[in-house]
């Protein structure tokens, strides 16, 4: 009779189906966030009221064409009353209209198209510039970090209000000027948040060994150390842009931003001053309009926070596909 020798651990793992393997899929940190992302209500919610927004703005010729009203466009004899107070909300002005006539829905319509480009733009210009200093100041040390690092600590403590009214005023007024000085006063955020980060990341053991390798500084900062800090800077650069926009409309609203007849929210809410009282729609509808904007791009900026946090209370939630 023939004995069959012992089962061995080997033989055991041999036999483990391969489906149970099958089932450990690992998944990297930027999947990880995506998934928490996708299963977040607050930040699908979020991102789609921020995609309504962009696809009205992107639409907005489209509405005024087919309403038959221009963003400049004045109606003296329908789109105001006897008393020349504007008109309320109806059936052809479905926003109501402005102390000039014109059609408020198609005005805060142009408006966010004025308001995305310079808070996108100008966030980008900042996230950019800031990254590379931060960059620089983080990863050379001795006199370089040093001068960069007081640089931003300058910018950081100008009262930025008043030196943009400065630079507005000497320059003048423009939707390019408005990005430019929203970029410049935003910037150094941006620089001091990856200064610390590379900070912490040069002395790691993969930088240690691209530069073991012979690696040359560029190569270091851009392949090996920017990967680790995206994920902060785009947390960051997502809360950049409500700023933005409500920096343009703070410009605008002081005169010194984006000049009438343009239409801007801005604009708008500095010409309802004086008919507020009366003419309810005029300061709401623009005011409703910035007020939604940055609600949805901070939501959204917290819930990113969130999802690249591996400390948040979101990281071990179970997530069904």
């Amino acid at each position: 009779m023939t004995l069959t020798p012992p089962a061995t651990a080997e033989a055991a793992a041999a036999r483990v189906e391969p489906a149970a393997v099958d089932t450990i899929e690992g998944r990297s940190p930027w999947q990880l966030a995506f998934v928490r992302l996708r299963h977040d209500r607050v930040a699908v919610g979020s991102s789609a009221v921020i995609c309504l927004i962009v696809l009205l703005a992107v639409l907005a010729p489209v509405v005024a064409h087919l309403l038959g009203h221009g963003p400049n466009q004045q109606f003296r004899t329908t789109g105001l009353s006897a008393e020349g107070i504007p008109v309320g909300p109806g059936s052809t002005f479905l926003f109501g209209t402005d102390d000039l006539g014109r059609d408020v829905l198609v005005r805060v319509l142009y408006g966010a198209r004025i308001s995305l480009l310079v808070g996108v733009v100008a966030s980008g210009l900042a996230v950019v510039l800031g990254v590379i200093i931060g960059l620089a100041a983080g990863y050379f040390s001795g006199a370089v970090d040093t001068v960069l690092s007081r640089f931003m600590d300058v910018v950081l403590s100008l009262p930025y209000l008043i030196f943009a009214i400065a630079l507005v005023s000497l320059l003048g007024p423009s939707l390019m000027v408005s990005v430019a000085v929203i970029a410049f006063f935003s910037w150094a955020s941006v620089g001091r948040i990856v200064r610390g980060q590379v900070l912490s990341i040069k002395e790691k053991e993969f930088v240690e060994a691209a530069r073991s390798v012979g690696a040359g500084h560029l190569r270091i900062m851009f392949v090996d150390i920017l990967p680790n800090v995206l994920a902060p800077t785009i947390v960051y650069a997502t809360m950049l842009i409500p700023l933005s926009i409500v920096f343009e409309s703070t410009l605008s609203f002081l005169g010194i931003g984006v000049l009438p007849p343009t239409a801007t929210w801005g604009n708008m809410l500095s010409e309802s001053i004086a008919y507020y009282r009366v003419a309810w729609w005029f300061v709401a509808f623009p005011g409703l309009a910035l007020l939604i904007t940055t609600m949805a791009f901070n939501l959204l900026g917290d819930c990113v926070r969130d999802a690249f946090d591996p400390r948040g209370n979101r990281l071990f939630v179970a997530v069904e596909d």
